[in-house]
């Protein structure tokens, strides 16, 4: 030190040189000194433990969705660790601030750059920026000890700064006091002239301009005992909305703000006079003109008859004339149904155009409980120009209970033509019908002698089940006259050859003979184990050309050996007994045996 105690640079050694010194020792006679034993190793979490240094420093983030700070500082304190040279940021605690805080960065070693260094003591100081993870902290000041510890080191540390706080929280702890002189408004005589006396107003919120917005109604309730205003949601059937009815509760509605009412908490404080240059009042709302209430604007389209006899008595208006809000409605889109595919049945498909889940077509359950197992079977013969498929038989069922048709054709054998089902159970529409407008066959239809054209297909009606004659007479209200007859005409001829037949069995042998025959004829088929088919009768009527009821002999015993009928010729032998037959069921009776051995089918 020099003089006024001023550092002298000059002769100042260097650390080496004080090193040297101070192992040096003086050189005696004998040899030279020994040098001092060095002193016992400490490891640095030994001799830096629990040794941490503090620095006050603080940051600043960007508040991008308030409209009253733009910006927030945030005070913390940097640790830093002399055991392990790590480093931790922590931020103090404030509490109900909304903001997570306390540990910011966890004890570790921060990295100082992108070649791998981390941050040292050494590189920390009063009064420098310091970037931490992409975050930039101003270290203004640290504790004595960190002081002490970086002096001892040969650090020169830099003055300290300013701790700077954040202007929102400051300006929330200061806030401005106004005082307002009484006004010499007598609210006791307003509330006393207009008690009970509301202005009702029928408005409308367009919220269309937002995502899943719509057109709601609303009632604006003005109170003019107090000026308050409320809003009421009106509610309609089934909505879907929950039934809440208050949107705006009965308050004074502030119309226009003081300029500095840009910082003031809305959200959490409420609105008094002082933040507020004008409040709502009756005069400024008006029907057909919008009106803007808590940041909704409302369209007013008309009055109550009370509030047009305020406002002609109060301020002169007459002009109440109210406004259609109502929206068009759409223009009905005509459904356009596909044609058909020709794929199931027409009401079946149909149902895909009217649903994403089709279901099926409703069915008449009455008309298939009455009508159900109730067949009406007929014959047909197929029109073509080819005299082999002239020839060919089918049996036509017509199904009362759901007034589909199906076609089966009996196996003839020799005839080279595959029988068995021709078409299945389905609605068969008549020729001309058009898709939109069906129109399917109906027993009235299928007279004797009547062309039943079938997807392209003309059949000839020739012949008709007993059961249908006597359905038609029993049911002679729903069907036509000329049907009726036509069956009776064509069962005609039989019934008479069946009168003669009985009248000739009555003639020829007792009642008790045909009741043993009979007998006998089902005991034989029982012994043989036969099971008739329901075909065996319409092969039966096929053969009889004439329908006289009669049949060949040959060509009786042929038909008996083809459906494997163990015919006795002892029984069909005997003189004015019976040989086995068809009749309607399908179960074998007896028909008369004649001396022309002409078996008779009943």
């Amino acid at each position: 030190m020099g003089i006024g105690r001023e550092r002298l640079f000059v002769n100042q050694l260097s650390q080496a040189e004080l090193d040297e010194l101070s192992n040096k020792r003086p050189t005696l006679t004998y040899g030279q000194a020994k040098q001092a034993p060095p002193s016992d190793f400490i490891p640095a979490h030994v001799a830096f433990d629990k040794k941490v240094l503090k620095f006050d420093a603080y940051f600043q983030e960007d508040v991008p969705i308030s409209t009253e700070e733009h910006f927030r500082i945030r005070q913390v304190g940097i640790y830093y660790y002399l055991e392990d040279d790590s480093m931790s940021v922590m931020e103090p605690i404030v509490e109900n601030s909304g903001i997570p805080q306390g540990k910011l960065i966890k004890r570790q070693r921060i990295p100082k750059n992108d070649h791998g260094d981390h941050y040292h003591w050494k590189d920390l100081n009063r009064g420098m920026n310091i970037t931490i993870y992409g975050k930039t902290f101003r270290i203004v000041d640290c504790d004595p000890f960190t002081q002490v510890f970086l002096e001892s080191q040969g650090i020169e540390l830099n003055l300290p700064e300013k701790m700077i706080f954040d202007p929102y929280t400051e300006l929330r702890k200061m806030p401005m006091r106004m005082y307002v002189t009484p006004s010499n408004f007598d609210q006791l005589k307003q509330f006393l002239t207009f008690d009970k006396q509301v202005l009702r107003f029928y408005a409308i919120w367009d919220d269309t301009e937002k995502m899943f917005g719509e057109n709601r109604p609303f009632i604006i309730h003005y109170y003019l005992a107090d000026d308050t205003v409320e809003v009421r949601e009106l509610h309609e059937r089934n909505d879907g909305r929950d039934p809440f009815p208050v949107l705006i509760r009965r308050q004074h509605l502030p119309k226009s703000f003081v300029d500095k009412m840009k910082t003031f908490p809305r959200c959490v404080l409420e609105i008094s006079n002082q933040e507020v240059l004008e409040w709502y009042t009756a005069k400024d709302f008006a029907v057909g003109k919008p009106v803007t209430l808590l940041g909704r604007s409302f369209f007013i389209y008309d009055c109550d008859e009370f509030t047009r006899q305020f406002y002609y008595e109060k301020f002169g208006i007459t002009d109440f004339q109210p406004v259609d809000v109502k929206k068009k409605p759409p223009e009905e889109v005509p459904q356009i149904i596909p044609p058909y595919n020709g794929y199931g049945f027409l009401e079946d498909s149909l149902q895909n155009c009217f649903s994403l889940l089709p279901h099926p077509p409703r069915k008449n359950f009455i008309k298939m409980l009455e009508n159900d197992h109730k067949v009406l079977r007929y014959q047909v013969a197929l029109e073509s120009p080819n005299p082999e498929e002239r020839k060919r038989r089918f049996i036509l069922s017509y199904f009362l209970s759901t007034d589909m048709i199906s076609i089966y054709e009996p196996p003839v054998r020799n005839s080279g033509i595959i029988g068995g089902k021709y078409l299945g159970k389905t609605k068969v529409p008549k020729p001309g019908s058009t898709t939109d407008n069906p129109v399917y066959y109906e027993p009235a239809d299928l007279t004797i002698g009547a062309t039943v054209e079938v997807f392209g297909h003309r059949f000839i009606i020739t012949d008709a089940d007993e059961y249908v004659l006597n359905y038609m007479e029993s049911n002679v209200e729903s069907f036509p006259a000329a049907t009726l007859q036509s069956l009776r005409d064509h069962f005609a001829p039989r019934r008479r050859a069946a009168q003669a037949a009985e009248s000739q069995l009555a003639a020829g042998t007792g009642r008790q003979e045909l009741e043993e025959l009979v007998k006998q004829v089902q005991e034989q088929l029982k012994h043989h184990n036969y099971l008739s088919s329901s075909s065996m009768r319409e092969v039966f009527l096929h053969h009889d050309k004439d329908g006289s009821g009669f049949l060949e002999k040959a060509e009786f015993f042929a038909l008996c050996n083809r459906f494997n009928l163990p015919v006795s010729d002892a029984l069909v032998n005997k003189k004015g007994l019976k040989a086995p037959a068809m009749e309607q069921d399908p179960i074998v009776r007896g028909a008369t045996v004649s001396e022309s051995w002409q078996p008779r089918l009943l």
